[in-house]
């Protein structure tokens, strides 16, 4: 019998490389985010490209409102694998400077959204014997760096959470483990941080000769979720080889 996987934030980047991989990977999938032009074509994608595909299903979803949450919830099934991705940077002011609507959506996203769904998805993870939540967090959330106020702070209590669900869970048949990314180009993320501005977007992949793509943290995710049922991937923190921190890039 296959597993089934969810996938938050599932429309761009790592979110879509993960569905695509974990279909690839023999999971049902079932694409959630809010763009569902976006979804539809990921599932023709997938579908149309992955050998032995199972199934694939877009669900609209916002992780900000507990109605569409509940809707995600009554629409599935059966559920093994939940993969929290939903989530972004808004902006690179300082804390004196910091604009707190900013501030107030990367917490409702990264935080109250990964624990919204989570809580509506957790006994069907539980009721499957063998569950996995991954919360996607970043290199963010345990490095600080200036500018980064907002987003460091929401992603470090995204990994608070990832850690006290291990400790509440450890006698459920439920696996927890965060992926912690650092610099990944995708087409999307830093071009929402900047508010659409494409030149500032482009800055932090500047001269950076390999940057991490989404697919390779799709690899992690993928390796993760496929380790025997006793076999629990705490954290993985993957970087590019020529980054050492948040602030440390080689650049040619």
């Amino acid at each position: 019998m296959r597993k089934t996987a969810i996938v938050t934030g599932a429309s761009s980047g790592i979110g879509a490389a993960t569905a695509k991989r974990l279909a690839a990977e023999g999971f049902n999938v079932v694409l959630a985010a809010r763009r569902r032009d976006r979804l539809d074509a990921l599932a023709k994608e997938i579908a149309e490209s992955v050998p032995g595909a199972g199934r694939v299903a877009p669900v609209t979803l916002d992780v900000t409102s507990q109605e569409s949450v509940d809707a995600l919830a009554a629409a599935v099934d059966a559920c093994h694998v939940l993969v929290n991705n939903a989530g972004g940077a808004i902006g690179l002011e300082s804390v004196a400077t910091a604009d707190l609507a900013d501030w107030q959506a990367m917490y409702d996203t990264n935080v109250l959204g990964l624990v919204r769904v989570t809580k509506a998805i957790l006994p069907k993870l539980i009721e499957s014997g063998a569950g996995h939540v991954v919360n996607i967090t970043s290199l963010a959330a345990h490095v600080p760096y200036e500018g980064g106020g907002g987003y460091n702070a929401a992603k470090h209590a995204a990994y608070a959470v990832n850690d006290v669900m291990r400790l509440e869970l450890v006698a459920e048949p439920v696996r927890i483990t965060e992926v912690a990314p650092g610099l990944v180009k995708t087409e999307e993320f830093s071009l929402v941080r900047f508010r659409g501005d494409e030149e500032r977007a482009a800055k932090p992949y500047e001269g950076v000769p390999e940057p991490l793509v989404a697919e390779d943290v799709a690899d992690c995710v993928a390796w993760a979720v496929t380790r025997p049922p006793h076999v629990n991937i705490d954290r993985i923190d993957v970087q590019p080889r020529v980054q050492a921190a948040p602030y440390k890039l080689h650049r040619e």
